[in-house]
């Protein structure tokens, strides 16, 4: 069974930056489109950034311009680089695939607080 696991959030302040990671078994990350997605209190799950098996990258208008998409092949690992972070990126973020597995992992919370 694929299974994610999420890492590298914590509390920040707005204009910091953090960098999640997220580790895959059961799947090679290079081999499907993957995508972080996150959920804020009250509202939906989003998907934020997309990277392609092509490593073409797309983002919500939201977080484009501050949040990078990557992965390393060799550790099959797939990262989110946020840099000037807003209030408004509080949430708990996931990865997954671009069309996600029914199967995700606990995320890590993000918040962005004075």
């Amino acid at each position: 069974q694929v299974q994610f696991v999420e890492s590298g959030g914590g509390l920040v302040q707005p204009g910091g930056s953090l960098r999640l990671s997220c580790a895959a078994s059961e799947i090679i990350i290079s081999a499907h489109g993957m995508g972080w997605y996150r959920q804020a209190p009250g509202k939906q799950r989003e998907l934020v950034a997309v990277i392609t098996t092509g490593d073409y990258t797309n983002y919500a208008d939201s977080v484009k311009g501050r949040f990078t998409i990557s992965r390393d092949n060799a550790k099959n690992t797939m990262y989110l680089q946020m840099n000037s972070l807003k209030f408004e990126d509080t949430a708990v973020y996931y990865c997954n695939g671009d069309r996600p597995w029914d199967s995700w992992g606990q995320g890590t919370q993000v918040t962005v607080s004075s």
